[in-house]
């Protein structure tokens, strides 16, 4: 898997030459994108007017960039061009390296955003990105999702919101992708999953990203796929044969959801470092949904070093036929029932390190799940090399804490002064932050992911609200420097 982030960044910080700057509006070189595909080379930008674009579903055919010029499809002003209505906004069919940055895709009735390899995975999409995006409000209910990839392999989704989704669909749909991140996205009632990866999905990294009140499965690590679409396409006769394989979940959040994790038809599945507060009716699921000859059982799968706060009791693990439970590896994970005392979970195999005790979260009324300094997540998990940040980027420890947050002082989440921390809270946010702590006279820079610094604010003391409506939903660090005792603090935050 590092090998896969190594090769993912190498695409994602590529030195490109752009050739020529197309625009696509009222007022542009064309008034849609399908109107510019014929004029669309490798290297070129194509820059879209602050506008609404309704003229239906546009379509890119085998339109390619290369990995020294890709083609990069880009709103002028960052969510300004909003593609509203029509069946899908943008349906890409077997095109590569593009990225797809800024845009609001809101009302469709089928997909919201549609990439895939043409039904021949001779000839997969791929080196995609799609960073920045806010998919939200499908005009569907059924099997419908707001990014649907079907035969895409290396590409990374960052930054994106995926909010009100159809019934019965998805945030992010995957069909036989592989090698690709999904980092630092914000999930609301997206659908049916937040994130869904069947088809012989294999080699995904899933990481510091905000899934809240998923009406099924946030994350259905598998799923049910008919024969005919996986891809690579099924040997004959099927042999060892899987739904999803060797993906990893870290530091993520999951608030609420009926089911935050589903394994499914899933093997080599890595789900470490995160934590779930008061999910609705399971923490976890082990099922086999695809049980035709030649497929694995759900089995070989990992489930460490997570926090699981739990209201009042409930199933803790639902496990279906077909399937191996008694091949999970489950340890380290931290566990709390706000409504008893004298409780442990059921668990289909024994956890050598569980905990059974309060997190102690710094406040998670606000949802800070950052863990105060006498938490006894703090240093209690396993270490494993291919976890290395925390839900803020900061690295782990070693041995690391429990669940999504390093607790450990000698790390960047809690930078100690005069025997204090700085908090930040509430992290995700839409209006506001809360920086708390023991400083004065402090210079605070908020910076964007580009590194442009959007606010710049001086003499600032402890306890200090930053008002954030004026900023466009993303990626931000808040960066503390204290004259008062030359520290130094850089936390993300994330608007949604």
């Amino acid at each position: 898997m590092k090998k896969l982030i190594i090769t993912c960044l190498l695409f994602l910080f590529y030195l490109t030459s752009f050739s020529q700057i197309i625009t696509v509006g009222d007022t542009g070189d064309f008034l849609n994108l399908e109107a510019a595909a014929s004029s669309i080379m490798p290297g070129d930008t194509v820059r879209f007017q602050t506008q609404i674009f309704d003229d239906g579903t546009q379509f890119l055919y085998n339109v390619n960039g290369s990995e020294n010029q890709p083609i990069v499809l880009m709103a002028m002003e960052q969510h300004g061009a909003i593609f509203q209505g029509g069946t899908e906004a943008i349906h890409l069919v077997n095109c590569s390296n593009i990225e797809i940055n800024g845009f609001i895709f809101e009302g469709q009735s089928g997909n919201g955003v549609n990439i895939d390899d043409g039904g021949d995975y001779n000839t997969p999409a791929e080196n995609i990105i799609v960073r920045n995006n806010i998919f939200r409000d499908m005009n569907a209910s059924g099997n419908n999702d707001l990014l649907k990839m079907s035969g895409v392999d290396h590409f990374i989704i960052e930054n994106c919101q995926f909010i009100n989704g159809g019934a019965g669909g998805s945030g992010v749909d995957f069909v036989g992708c592989h090698y690709g991140i999904v980092q630092d996205n914000y999930f609301d009632n997206s659908g049916t999953s937040g994130i869904q990866n069947k088809g012989g999905t294999q080699f995904i990294l899933i990481q510091r990203n905000l899934f809240r009140n998923i009406s099924q499965r946030a994350l259905n690590l598998g799923g049910s796929t008919g024969l005919q679409f996986f891809r690579p396409p099924l040997p004959d006769p099927i042999v060892d044969a899987f739904e999803a394989a060797d993906l990893e979940v870290f530091s993520n959040i999951f608030i609420g959801c009926w089911a935050p994790i589903a394994y499914v038809g899933a093997v080599r599945v890595n789900v470490s470092n995160n934590t779930f507060y008061q999910p609705e009716n399971w923490v976890m699921r082990i099922l086999q949904e695809t049980t035709e000859n030649g497929f694995l059982p759900c089995g070989d799968n990992t489930f460490n070093n997570n926090i699981i706060y739990l209201p009042d009791d409930l199933t803790e693990v639902n496990i279906g036929p077909n399937t191996d439970p008694s091949s999970f590896t489950i340890s380290n994970n931290l566990w709390f029932n706000a409504s008893s005392n004298s409780w442990s979970p059921n668990l289909p195999v024994t956890d050598p390190n569980q905990i059974i005790a309060d997190p102690l979260f710094i406040d998670a009324a606000v949802e800070d799940f950052n863990l105060m300094s006498t938490s006894p997540a703090i240093g209690q998990g396993l270490y494993q090399n291919v976890v290395e940040t925390d839900f803020l980027l900061n690295n782990y420890s070693n041995p690391p804490s429990i669940g999504a947050f390093e607790g450990n002082s000698t790390t960047d989440t809690h930078i100690e002064i005069q025997d204090q921390y700085i908090s930040i809270f509430p992290n995700p946010s839409n209006n506001s932050v809360k920086i708390d702590g023991s400083f004065i006279n402090a210079h605070i820079f908020i910076i964007d992911e580009s590194g442009t610094i959007v606010q710049d604010l001086t003499n600032v003391s402890a306890p200090h609200t930053i008002d954030l409506t004026a900023l466009s939903s993303g990626l931000y660090f808040i960066k503390i420097e204290s004259q008062q005792h030359s520290n130094l603090s850089v936390q993300k935050i994330i608007k949604y």
